[in-house]
């Protein structure tokens, strides 16, 4: 099973790249075809209803995503979207509706793709201990499902380093428009690569099988009734992905208002990447021994303590960097270890249901609090906002922390808890 691993986590990196790259670029076709500003977030606009709608419609669908073939279905739709905007910018008509078109095709794709690869994952790292305990070859060598999704989370944030300055140079050199075909063809290639990528159990979907689905829907709010651990941990993340809007556009407004646009912005957001990445790097090798729910939840009230610890260090350029790396530090591992709580007590429609609620929760509310971030900080002011989303990241952190210890999560997960979740 390592085989189909790599591969999906070279996906993985590959396609985040694609993306970031992307969103330099498309803004300035947008902008270029229409002569209108507000244009140039209709894509992304309109991309993030699908995904906070994903746990309603997308309820018939999760549970046919098992397989490479089935997620490269849903990747062939991906390029059909994001080819849109260049197909109508060659017959110069970008307009309102092709962007709007592109973002709910685009949305509704990666709505799908994230949980479905993340549950993936984590079935054949599951598949690969069990061939690799019973002595099979092939196996993907006895790591475990919190491993590899931390590989995965690793790809995906090595990407927000490099590849908007690499965005950028290549609008300079190429021109947006041949970025847009670029990243088509990208998601085209990665869709070939995932017909590589088996079933967990090895074998292929009967003629009608993903037509017709294994099981009945799964609700996603009875997943989390049943797991309550998983739920805490999901809720700790979504309140998390809410508050992200004191720290990005906090910054950018105190910036601002001292004299120096953009400059703590990109200090916070520095030292925030740097961090995030080591710690990335550090995920994999130390996360089975992390205790699960303590270290989901705790990552985020670390993270609402850097927060609220800003403005107490604006408008120095170090201290918000210093102070936002912390920030970063944690969060990594928090990601890591709730990918494995999930993981490891759940697997099939479970597994997927629950990917897809903390997709929904934590990136959905992260798109929710930009949306109404502006008017909240221009309300209230962006150094007490600061220190009250840090707050309440501290307080529902606190909780979870005593939830940890309530429901018994607080002490350390060991390596052989996957193989028992997955047999029982």
């Amino acid at each position: 099973m390592r085989r189909p691993l790599l591969i999906l986590t070279a996906i993985t990196f590959v396609t985040w790249v694609g993306a970031r790259i992307t969103a330099v670029a498309l803004p300035l076709v947008a902008l270029a075809e229409t002569g209108e500003a507000w244009a140039t977030g209709l894509v992304g606009g309109m991309s993030g209803l699908p995904l906070l709608t994903v746990g309603w419609w997308g309820r018939g669908l999760r549970e046919r995503l098992v397989s490479g073939r089935a997620l490269a279905v849903v990747m062939l739709a991906q390029v059909a979207g994001l080819a849109i905007v260049p197909v109508a910018a060659l017959v110069g008509h970008v307009g309102a509706v092709s962007l709007c078109t592109s973002g709910l095709v685009t949305g509704v794709a990666a709505a799908l793709l994230g949980p479905a690869e993340r549950a993936l994952v984590a079935d054949l790292a599951d598949a690969g201990r069990r061939d690799a305990e019973g002595g099979s070859a092939g196996s993907a060598g006895g790591a475990t499902a919190a491993r590899w999704l931390a590989w995965q989370d690793l790809a995906h944030r090595v990407s927000m380093i490099f590849a908007p300055p690499l965005g950028a140079w290549l609008v300079v050199a190429w021109g947006a428009e041949p970025l847009l075909w670029c990243q088509a063809a990208v998601v085209l290639a990665a869709a070939a690569a995932m017909l590589g990528v088996p079933r967990a159990d090895g074998r292929a979907p009967a003629r009608g099988e993903a037509a017709r689905g294994e099981a009945e829907p799964t609700a996603v709010l009875a997943v989390l009734r049943a797991h309550p651990q998983v739920a805490a941990g999901i809720v700790a993340a979504g309140v998390g992905g809410l508050c992200w809007f004191g720290f990005s556009l906090g910054l950018a407004v105190l910036g601002v208002e001292h004299g120096m646009p953009g400059a703590l912005v990109a200090a916070g957001m520095s030292g925030y990447g740097a961090t995030s990445v080591a710690a990335s790097l550090a995920a994999p090798l130390v996360v089975d021994r992390l205790p699960r729910l303590a270290t989901a939840v705790g990552a985020w009230a670390v993270l609402g303590l850097s927060f609220a610890a800003l403005p107490a260090v604006v408008p120095s350029v170090v201290g918000v960097a210093l102070v936002s790396a912390v920030g970063g530090l944690a969060t990594p591992f928090g990601i890591a270890a709730l990918n494995a709580l999930i993981s490891e007590q759940t697997s099939g429609p479970e597994r997927r249901a629950a990917f897809t609620a903390e997709t929904v929760l934590h990136s959905g509310g992260a798109s929710l609090g930009l949306l109404v971030g502006g008017a909240v900080i221009g309300w209230v002011g962006a150094g007490p906002v600061l220190v009250a989303v840090g707050a309440v990241q501290v307080l529902v952190g606190g909780v979870g922390l005593v939830a940890s210890r309530a429901l018994g999560a607080g002490g350390r997960t060991t390596a052989e808890a996957p193989a028992a979740a997955v047999s029982g």
